[in-house]
């Protein structure tokens, strides 16, 4: 790359900040999109118009701003005079609510997921049932481990952002059959030599494509118009949580929360069924 200090910036986003290799991807992402815009010799007042003919959201562009001040401010850190940087602002974003997936939803999926394999079947529905269950991010999912299921404690060890591990009991159910799906069924996926807890077709680890890809057969099964996403599970369960008077704390450890103001967007959602149920 021509941009200066890009080995050292990213080098210091991995192994000093802690970062996760999807938020680094994401900034290298954005960094690449400015790297382009710098190859047109134009001020960087004009990177906004480059990021709209690029096709970049209101909440795209707030990113890549982000992400962008982020690595000036490293390069300043180093003894860079940077004057760019005052002139950059991200654009306002308007705070939309998380689209929270129903129990309803959740039922036609979970029914959708059932194919003629058995097997295939009991690891589809173990897989929506942990999404919504542990409110976890589809990284963190692919990412248990055996290892990782405390079967007499009953609860699961979820690694987070930057590397951060919470503790996430298991409601009955859940614990129920996911002892099943590890006694009866996995045993019987697995070809590989992996501890993932889910397995997919080829009987490895999963990949984040694989969940993505899973969910949007489901979906066009249960006749949904768009696919469900694995972020709609951790909204449902934050919500229910919320609605079942858990408090705003409680459900930050449980989601990973770093920042309490980030959970806090549940209370909108909450709020706003409470409308809907006046209006009707």
């Amino acid at each position: 790359m021509a941009l200066p200090l890009w080995v050292e910036f990213f080098d210091d986003l991995q192994n000093v900040r802690g970062r996760s290799r999807n938020t680094v991807m994401a900034y290298r992402r954005d960094l690449e999109l400015y790297e382009a815009f710098t190859q047109q010799g134009k001020d960087i007042s004009e990177f906004y118009e480059f990021m709209k003919s690029r096709g970049l959201s209101t909440r795209s562009q707030a990113r890549a701003i982000s992400s962008l001040r982020t690595y000036l401010k490293f390069r300043q850190s180093k003894g860079e005079e940077i004057p760019e940087l005052r002139n950059l602002r991200p654009p306002k974003v308007k705070a939309s609510l998380p689209k929270v997936l129903t129990d309803e939803d959740f039922k036609k999926l979970y029914d959708a997921a059932e194919v003629q394999d058995t097997l295939r079947t009991a690891r589809n529905q173990i897989a929506l049932l942990m999404l919504y269950g542990l409110g976890c991010r589809v990284t963190e999912l692919i990412s248990l481990d055996l290892q990782d299921f405390h079967e007499t404690e009953s609860w699961v060890k979820i690694s987070g952002k930057g590397g951060k591990e919470r503790l996430v009991p298991l409601t009955d159910v859940l614990l129920r059959e996911l002892k099943s799906y590890l006694f009866d069924v996995r045993p019987r996926l697995v070809r590989d030599n992996t501890d993932s807890i889910l397995i997919n077709d080829r009987g490895k680890r999963p990949s984040r494509v694989d969940i993505w890809r899973w969910l949007s057969a489901w979906s066009q099964k249960a006749g949904f118009k768009k696919p469900v996403s694995p972020h709609q599970f951790r909204h449902g369960c934050a919500t229910a949580l919320l609605e079942s008077g858990a408090d705003l704390r409680s459900i930050q450890m449980l989601l990973g929360h770093s920042s309490i103001q980030t959970t806090q967007i549940y209370t909108s959602v909450s709020t706003q069924k409470l409308r809907d149920a006046v209006d009707k």
